[in-house]
């Protein structure tokens, strides 16, 4: 790495590397691995439990006055008041680990004050570490990256997650894939969101979608996203989804078209769940709790786009919004993230 990385960022990486080689030497013998469930089709491995360990371990040994918010301990480590929390997921995909199918990641954000500054997603099958700090661009390992130039939905690779859990509405969501479908070149469900938001940043894919997802599934991977020039929002095109269990992502202009289509489909989705889904943990807080100081997602840099179909909420003070993206429209020019050509 030929960059002179934030000194947080640094340390985001080395703990994500050594949950990283956890996982690889677990990788080698799976059946030794003991499983727990935490709901149906929804599973926790020791190999989670550890890498978490390793991870807080790391981050409150240089930081110990720093906040924690983490998939399998909520915020039962770190500093309650901190103006700097982690987020953790030290293992998205593990369906996808303990089947022994190599696509999964270690997602590692820091927000201050409410805004994401540092993300890695590190993917130890490939050895492959996405990065961004924010106002200087994203990056996987030393390649600069940048999202893709397409502009029209009929040639879009989209990425989705499939709902699985018991509660989750499956012929809303068929509906919402059937019509995506129609419009788009393909869709692709790898299976580990951290990783799909990564693809966008990078080009692989020109959008991702998905509902059910928790802030740590998405907190690394929205700043990676935003520094390589893409937006990302709630399905109406706002910019508080880190607790709204709806995401989308994509290109500047595939994300206009692609939530004139979702966003008839906001909310309901929520408004779904049942008690068998799957719920934070316990100490987890209410969104109002923590996003009042240290969970908000920073505001997307694009208007937000008006749905051909459905009630969109529109916040106030946003009438003088510019009209959304259509596909009509002509091409609008690539987005330039903060600190082009900033200085590490």
């Amino acid at each position: 790495m030929s960059q002179a990385l934030h000194p947080m960022l640094n340390i985001a990486i080395k703990a994500a590397r050594a949950a990283g080689a956890i996982i690889n030497r677990a990788s080698l013998d799976l059946d030794l691995l003991r499983i727990n469930t935490k709901g149906p089709n929804d599973f926790v491995s020791e190999v989670d439990q550890a890498a978490e360990q390793v991870i807080i371990e790391t981050l409150l040994q240089a930081y110990p006055g720093h906040g924690i918010l983490a998939e399998e301990s909520g915020r039962e480590h770190g500093a309650r008041n901190s103006e700097y929390v982690w987020i953790i997921d030290p293992l998205d995909g593990t369906t996808n680990f303990i089947h022994g199918f190599p696509v999964y990641a270690v997602s590692i954000a820091l927000a201050h004050r409410g805004v994401v500054q540092q993300a890695v997603v590190y993917d130890p099958t490939r050895n492959d570490l996405f990065y961004a700090t924010k106002g200087r661009g994203a990056y996987l390992n030393d390649r600069r990256l940048r999202v893709s130039k397409r502009t029209r939905m009929q040639d879009a690779l989209i990425g989705t997650g499939f709902p699985f859990r018991r509660g989750d509405n499956f012929k809303r969501y068929l509906k919402m894939f059937e019509e995506v479908m129609q419009q788009c070149a393909g869709l692709r469900r790898p299976g580990a969101a951290a990783l799909d938001l990564c693809y966008v940043a990078a080009g692989y894919y020109d959008a991702f979608f998905e509902t059910g997802l928790n802030p740590w599934d998405v907190a690394a991977g929205s700043l990676i996203i935003t520094e390589a020039g893409g937006l990302i929002g709630n399905f109406t095109g706002e910019s508080d989804y880190l607790f709204q269990r709806e995401v989308v992502a994509g290109t500047p202009r595939i994300f206009g078209q692609l939530v004139q289509t979702l966003a008839p489909y906001s909310r309901v989705i929520k408004a779904d769940e049942t008690e068998g889904a799957q719920s934070a943990p316990a100490d987890l807080p209410t969104p109002e709790q923590a996003l009042a100081d240290s969970l908000k997602a920073e505001p997307a840099a694009a208007a937000e786009p008006t749905p051909k179909k459905g009630p969109v909420r529109i916040r106030k003070g946003d009438a003088s919004a510019p009209a959304a993206p259509t596909a009509a429209a002509a091409p609008a020019a690539p987005a330039t993230p903060p600190g082009e050509d900033a200085p590490f």
